[in-house]
């Protein structure tokens, strides 16, 4: 018999010391701390200044492979392989998978756009891809070919040119369903690193990695704080935490309620899986089978750990406060496990994902669902949001203007620019106020 799951954390949202008791589970140390940060940097440089010599050094420590120039990189050809030795079924779901994510984010193309205002000016907007992305996909505790599709699919629709996937192989083992969904989405080039020291490869490029424009896709907090500290020679999709989940149920199947509670936990022992309900009896099914779960489950150790270190029960008095609570958190997936689910959610303001309804599981959302599974975590919902099409593009404004558009705002600008000590700026606008007069 397991041990008891009696160390999960129960919370009673009319107890006066609610606000407290959930600030402090929320307040979970995730990534970067004084000593990963210096740990990092130093790695950050060395790369930058050796290239793949010292990309080579920290995957020989970090990840027990010894690579050089000759092996790090992943042919298309290799990826090609792992395509064709998967199974039949391994295709199959990696093909219903790419086409929902590809279809879904099709509808997150934007588009240029013009108009001509009254004063004779034509403003717009001009969207134009990035040249060229780099994807990170986890390779550490397990492997993640869904991050490829995810990662890969939007910025294959938003025009990027150049897709770089690295990914950590410890012992110099490959992962086949990785590489078979690097093939299927369309990734140019591979590169069996990870770690920082592939985040400063990206970010600076070595002599076998280009460095890219952006970087995308979730890792350790060693990658965390990487991409934080690169934030700014390249473009970062956003700093991801530990996985979470916030499920709100008014009824249901307790099994179901508690595989949805435990299908973040697995993940990490540093994940956070939250229940909510405004029904004790619920709650304490839920718990028993949360139980039940965690005797047969391959990965009931890291789930557990996870549960009961940063899991929490919550008994709220109606659904009000339940949303409330959830706008507090701000997690990563939600689930809405009510009966009439659109009673609730137009009062949810920060959620990463929302999952509406008794039959639609979290993890319908991380493979084949079509939204992108690529969700701000540690409470950076309030701010953020899922990645997309757009986190691959750039918007750049567009101002044409005539004779009759500068005599009509020109001199406001002038003024404007005089007022701020700025005479070249003022000039630059008179000069053609004067051209317009004799006109």
């Amino acid at each position: 018999m397991s041990t008891s799951i009696s160390k999960i954390q129960r919370l009673d949202a009319t107890q006066k010391d609610f606000d407290a008791r959930l600030d402090a589970l929320l307040s979970r140390e995730t990534d970067t701390g004084a000593d990963v940060q210096h740990i990092v940097a130093d790695i950050l440089e060395d790369v930058k200044k050796r290239g793949d010599a010292a990309l080579c050094e920290y995957t020989a420590r970090f990840d027990g492979w010894e690579c050089n120039p000759e092996n790090i990189e992943i042919s298309h050809a290799r990826m090609a392989a792992a395509w064709e030795a998967v199974s039949p079924e391994d295709r199959d779901a990696l093909e219903l998978a790419s086409a929902r994510i590809r279809a879904y984010h099709e509808h997150q193309r934007q588009e240029n756009w013009e108009y001509t205002d009254d004063a004779g000016l034509t403003l717009g907007q001009r969207i134009t891809p990035l040249d060229s992305v780099g994807l990170y996909v986890p390779g550490g505790k397990a492997a993640y070919p869904s991050s490829v599709l995810m990662n890969a699919i939007p910025a294959h629709v938003a025009g990027v040119s150049e897709i770089i996937m690295v990914v950590p192989t410890p012992e110099g083992e490959l992962n086949e369903l990785v590489l078979a969904a690097a093939f299927l989405c369309g990734v140019q080039r591979a590169f069996a690193v990870g770690g920082a020291q592939a985040v400063a490869a990206l970010a600076y490029g070595t002599q076998s990695i280009p460095a890219v424009d952006k970087i995308v896709g979730p890792g350790n907090k060693f990658v965390a704080a990487a991409k934080r500290q690169v934030f700014g020679t390249c473009g970062i999709d956003m700093i991801a935490g530990p996985s979470e989940i916030v499920v709100v149920a008014d009824g249901g199947h307790p099994e179901w309620l508690a595989a949805d509670f435990l299908s973040q936990a697995e993940h990490d022992e540093a994940a956070q899986s939250i229940f909510i309900s405004t029904d004790a009896a619920l709650i304490d099914a839920v718990a028993a089978a949360v139980e039940k779960h965690l005797e047969v489950l391959p990965r009931a150790a890291i789930a557990r750990s996870s549960v009961e270190n940063h899991g929490a029960l919550i008994l709220v008095p109606d659904l009000a406060t339940a949303a409330n609570v959830v706008n507090h958190i701000a997690p990563e997936h939600l689930e809405l496990a009510l009966e009439d689910p659109d009673v609730l959610l137009p009062h949810i303001r920060h959620a990463g994902a929302i999952f509406a309804g008794h039959f639609v599981p979290e993890a319908l959302g991380d493979y084949v669902a079509g939204p992108n599974h690529v969700l701000p975590t540690n409470r950076t919902a309030r701010f953020s949001s899922a990645l997309g099409v757009y986190d691959f593009t750039k918007r750049s404004s567009l101002i044409r203007a005539t004779h009759k558009a500068v005599e009509t705002v020109g001199p406001a600008a002038a003024h404007l620019a005089h007022r701020e000590g700025l005479q070249a700026h003022a000039l630059s606008v008179e000069l053609r106020l004067k051209e317009a007069e004799r006109d």
